[in-house]
């Protein structure tokens, strides 16, 4: 019983947790293990799209600079 209990909170955090319009879509999952695989699947990519993303986000770092004058502020805005 408290193994239930205990799911049924964490399919609920795990839903609450994701933006309005995706709630729908993932609400059909019963258990939060296979509510999480599903999550995980949709958002997190397959080992290609990982290596992409990588990739680009050392790119951005290594064009990264600021102005001399800028303030760090400045330079994120």
């Amino acid at each position: 019983m408290q193994k239930r209990k205990n799911d049924v909170k964490e399919r609920t955090t795990l839903l609450l947790a994701l933006p309005d319009e995706h709630q729908l879509r993932f609400s059909k999952h019963k258990t939060a293990q296979d509510l999480w695989a599903a999550i995980l699947k949709t958002f997190d990519g397959n080992e290609a799209t990982k290596k992409t993303k990588k990739n680009l986000l050392k790119q951005q770092y290594g064009n990264f600079k600021a102005e001399g004058s800028e303030t760090l502020e400045q330079t994120f805005n």
